[in-house]
């Protein structure tokens, strides 16, 4: 599922990233590659999303977000 549909509180470990080269990029410099261990902190729907990733809280706009299959 993409990261999205997760609901808040749930720990979720990172899939795949289905994007260009540019966004991988960029999440990957903020931690997020495969295999890495998410939790959804803020998820409402609409606006960004907050996730935690060892102890660092990541704020992500949904088109990103988008992108992140997590399972």
């Amino acid at each position: 599922m993409v990261l999205p549909a997760a609901s808040c509180g749930k720990s979720l470990r990172l899939l795949h990233i289905d994007a260009g080269q540019g966004v991988r990029s960029r999440l990957a410099a903020m931690g997020m590659v495969p295999g890495v261990e998410v939790k959804v902190l803020v998820n409402e729907g609409r606006g960004p999303l907050i996730v935690t990733l060892d102890g660092n809280r990541i704020m992500l706009g949904r088109g990103m977000a988008e992108k992140i299959m997590v399972g």
